[in-house]
């Protein structure tokens, strides 16, 4: 087995609305339309999916739930770090949707002051 710790290890926040829709079709932001954005948008921001590099990261847009309510941190397998784009922002994102394959709740329901 391959010796992983260089491997980045990469997050990404959303209301726990989404849930349903995340297991059946993956991460994609043109099925946008149960809850508002990490940061309150009611559109994408970007054509892609943010990520976040660690749990620090993901704590940061935890902290800045704009939502509404609770929300899941997903864990992201099989992203190679070339393909991630920044945003206008600094921010990074994948320009394509993620299958749900790819991904597994590391938390969930979690609100801002549930970090540890």
């Amino acid at each position: 087995m391959p010796y992983l710790r260089n491997v980045p290890r990469f997050f990404h926040v959303t209301s726990n609305k989404n849930r349903e829709s995340i297991e059946q079709y993956g991460l994609d932001w043109t099925r946008m339309t149960a809850a508002r954005g990490i940061a309150g948008s009611s559109a994408p921001e970007e054509a892609g999916i943010f990520v976040c590099f660690g749990e620090h990261e993901a704590d940061f847009f935890v902290m800045g739930n704009n939502t509404g309510g609770p929300v899941d941190v997903w864990a992201i397998e099989g992203i190679d770090l070339s393909e991630l784009v920044e945003s206008d922002d600094g921010f990074s994102y994948l320009p394509r949707p993620i299958p749900p394959t790819q991904l597994r709740i590391h938390r969930a329901d979690v609100a801002p002051g549930d970090l540890r």
